[in-house]
């Protein structure tokens, strides 16, 4: 009877216990979900400041005259005479991010993305899913000409500070460049955009800011809309070195948003000599445009409707009679 005389006791020790770790646990996530909320505001700050005039308002399809025809083609597909050129954009995403180095472990991610077209800059802020109540949150951004990678562990705990120029700054440049599809009269030659043909579905693609260049191939598929982008070097982070590896990303599922066709599933991926190996894969839940000469954000509706990229096209060759 002794013996059962203590459980009672133990019962009242462990729950008081457990209970003061749950106050623990979740007053920890409080302090790092304010302490990350802050440095998103500073973050975003900093790249609402770059924002530059954008110029010009409007599309103005005389610049196509003389682009390589495959890029002409995809731009008089995407894109509208005469419509606004975007200035901003936000975007929700939700997918997969594979965390694993020599064996895949993908984790569910969901992020939100703030995106300035002129001066260039972004701002990815993703929360993976690392374990149960156990997410690592992410700033991947290019402000001011600076790149930018940080991790933390509930907000609390950092894993990843990286900050600055050089191939940090020319690799965050090269994701705001291989994204352009999401935002696409930013890949007008009015916006800094120098093309160069490379056979009859490929041109490759130049852009300068400040400092930094980068360089993509863009590949457009039978439709006239970007099927891949790709480079045969972008830094990967392997230990402690940075190493120039190929890399590509794909897009598909072209539906119509802000009177642009924009597509909403994406995959990247390193080009290794043992093969393909995708680490992001993300459907865009939701896209805000923002069109130039205007203050506010336009919400552009997933309910409208799809539009499928051939009905564009086709619309586009009754127009041009092509």
């Amino acid at each position: 009877m002794e013996r059962f005389a203590y459980r009672p006791r133990m019962v009242r020790l462990l729950l008081a216990t457990l209970g003061g770790a749950t106050v623990a646990y979740w007053g920890c996530r409080a302090q790092g979900a304010r302490r990350w909320n802050r440095g998103t505001r500073d973050l975003r700050g900093r790249l609402e400041a770059t924002r530059r005039p954008m110029l010009p308002g409007t599309v103005d399809f005389r610049e196509l005259e003389n682009l390589p025809d495959p890029v002409r083609r995809y731009l008089q597909t995407v894109l509208t005479e005469g419509q606004p050129m975007v200035s901003g954009v936000r975007l929700r995403h939700a997918g997969t991010f594979n965390v694993g180095e020599k064996t895949d472990r993908w984790k569910h991610f969901t992020s939100d993305q703030v995106v300035v077209t002129r001066r260039p800059g972004f701002d990815w802020q993703a929360r993976v899913e690392m374990g149960p109540g156990l997410p690592v949150l992410v700033h991947d951004a290019y402000v001011a000409g600076d790149g930018v990678l940080n991790a933390s562990v509930l907000g609390l705990f950092t894993v990843a500070d990286m900050r600055g120029g050089g191939e940090l700054a020319r690799g965050e440049l090269m994701r705001f460049f291989a994204e352009t599809a999401w935002y696409p009269t930013a890949l007008l030659p009015s916006q800094g955009i120098h093309w160069e043909a490379e056979g009859g579905r490929s041109a490759r693609a130049t852009l300068t800011e400040g400092e930094t260049s980068t360089s993509l191939l863009f590949t457009f598929d039978e439709q006239n809309l970007i099927e891949m982008v790709s480079t045969e070097a972008r830094g990967r982070t392997v230990g402690d070195d940075v190493i120039q590896t190929p890399w590509r990303g794909k897009f598909w599922n072209y539906r119509e948003r802000g009177g642009m066709l924009v597509p909403l599933d994406a995959e990247v991926a390193w080009v290794l000599p043992e093969g393909e190996k995708p680490y992001w894969r993300g459907h865009i839940t939701d896209i805000f445009h923002e069109p130039a000469r205007w203050n506010g954000h336009r919400r552009v509706q997933q309910e409208d409707g799809p539009i499928g990229p051939r009905s564009r096209v086709q619309a586009h060759n009754e127009r041009t009679g092509a």
